[in-house]
């Protein structure tokens, strides 16, 4: 039988910190930054070398796309897996593994000869971010005292967003003086200082009831996620109602509600399903889901309207965008957020965080057609919500689940992150497409090939219009999506917080 998140929370074990946190607690914060920043970075650093890969190795559109979503794929099909794992089997253990994994991946990444070794790699790389993204969070809420914790979590958002602004940035540098395989291979030295700072300092931490493994839940929810996560991939470009993306959506649906029906049953559990019974985490996780879903969603969006519409390079694009990111790292690396976080309460700071972030959706949807003022104005506003918001849902998620199961509240948090994120960009651009084609019925397939068929500058300017309007109509939805997340997750977390008190 399984218990109730309460019942577990009465009779879970003492964490392995001292009363004080573990002494070397903020040097291991940041070698465990070090380790999310070489993931984060490979996320977006690639999307800068496709030309250059499409022309030193013959590569197909067919082939750029496995070589993004291979390494997408494996990390979010694997990170419930790997989160259990890691509190079965040691935490410092896993960390370590991951980051082999991961610098062995960018090894071979680095001087693949051709694509299908290319994207082997990248899939080897997927298994190595997987256990690192869901063991970072985890050995942090071990070492860190619960009044810490918020501050600890919302440095490793700030590494994040780090990585996410910097990548085409540090891509775009590379591929100027060197060859394509330096954006994988520059991956090694850090990995390897990240591994040898692990070893020496991070201490081990695991699930002391040993908890026997449990394989067919490992198997159904890497099949199921992965098999979701490939039909949201799949949906923009073969067709929501595509045998394929109908098949592996079937797939995804039968192949999760057995992973539920599986762990309902069984008494050692790779997750409980009762955590869902618990208001924090169903408020934390459908908040978390709806932030990510509008902000990945629209700075996919935005990317294009900057070099599309605006005339931006992709590296002046990288340099536009970079103000989100970088009121994130300003906010949690110098403590406000979590002091604003502390003084409001986790359901406050999350919801207001996400209506501040919907408002800056909001402009740029309505004032970004104008030019980059609005667009920056916009940004501003997304990062500071999300400097507030993220870190709250994450440390709400993480805060729900007992400490001896830390690294599946790294996995949830993580497939939550990837969940969202794919969605957002698959909805969110079937939107504009739908939009734009029923404005430009000659737009053929995108809105490159429409700039090409237009006839005259004031044909081009009607591709351009339709454009922003489909980008208009995006954006709006997921500031609904924002609002309405931080409505929900506000709501749930409120009434957690009461029923805690009476």
């Amino acid at each position: 039988m399984t218990t109730s998140p309460q019942e577990q929370a009465a009779a879970r074990p003492q964490s392995p910190q001292a009363p004080g946190g573990h002494p070397q607690r903020w040097l291991i914060l940041g070698v465990l930054c070090l380790a999310v920043l070489t993931v984060v970075l490979d996320n977006t650093v690639l999307n800068v070398a496709i030309p250059s890969l499409t022309r030193e190795l013959d590569a197909s559109t067919s082939d750029i796309q496995w070589m993004i979503n291979a390494y997408s794929l494996v990390q979010s099909g694997l990170l419930l897996t790997a989160g259990s794992a890691a509190d079965r089997y040691g935490r410092k253990k896993m960390l370590a593994v991951g980051l082999a994994l991961f610098g062995t991946g960018s090894l071979v990444a680095g001087l693949a000869g051709s694509t299908g070794q290319l994207i082997a790699a990248r899939a080897g790389m997927g298994i190595g971010g997987a256990l690192l993204m869901t063991t970072v969070l985890a050995v942090a809420i071990q070492i860190f005292t619960p009044e810490e914790q918020p501050k600890a979590i919302g440095i490793w958002a700030a590494v994040n967003s780090l990585g996410f602004a910097a990548g085409p940035l540090l891509g775009g540098f590379l591929l100027d003086h060197f060859w394509w395989g330096a954006i994988f291979l520059v991956n090694l030295p850090v990995a390897a200082l990240a591994l040898v700072a692990v070893v020496t300092l991070v201490p081990e931490s695991k699930n002391p009831q040993g908890d026997r493994p449990d394989v067919l839940g490992a198997v159904l929810s890497t099949v199921g996620m992965a098999a979701l996560v490939f039909a949201i991939i799949s949906g923009p470009e073969h067709g929501w109602t595509s045998g394929r993306v109908l098949l592996t959506a079937a797939v995804a649906v039968v192949v999760l509600a057995a992973f539920a029906a599986w762990e309902r049953r069984i008494p050692y559990p790779m997750i409980d399903m009762h955590f869902f019974h618990d208001r924090r985490f169903t408020g934390a996780v459908s908040g978390g889901v709806l932030i990510t879903f509008g902000m990945g969603g629209s700075l996919f969006l935005l990317t294009q309207h900057m070099q599309f519409v605006l005339g931006y390079e992709p590296l002046e694009a990288g340099l536009r965008t970079a103000p989100l990111a970088l009121m994130i790292v300003a906010l949690n690396l110098t403590g406000l957020a979590a002091k604003w976080a502390a003084r409001l309460g986790t359901p406050l700071a999350i919801g207001l965080g996400m209506l501040v972030m919907a408002a800056g959706l909001a402009s740029v949807a309505t004032v970004a057609p104008g030019g980059y003022t609005g667009t920056l104005l916009g940004l501003v506003l997304i990062g500071t919500g999300a400097a507030v918001a993220s870190p709250a849902m994450s440390h709400a998620i993480m805060s729900a689940i007992p400490p001896e199961r830390a690294g599946v509240g790294g996995g949830v948090n993580g497939t939550v992150a990837e969940f969202g994120t794919g969605l957002g960009v698959a909805v969110l651009g079937a939107l504009l497409n739908a939009r734009f084609a029923a404005l430009i019925p000659m737009a053929a397939a995108s809105l490159p090939m429409a700039l090409a068929q237009a006839d005259g500058a004031a044909e081009r300017g009607r591709v351009l219009d339709a454009f922003s309007s489909g980008l208009e109509t995006s954006l709006l939805v997921g500031a609904a999506a924002v609002l309405l997340g931080g409505l929900v997750a506000g709501a749930l977390l409120r009434r957690a917080e009461r029923a805690d008190k009476s």
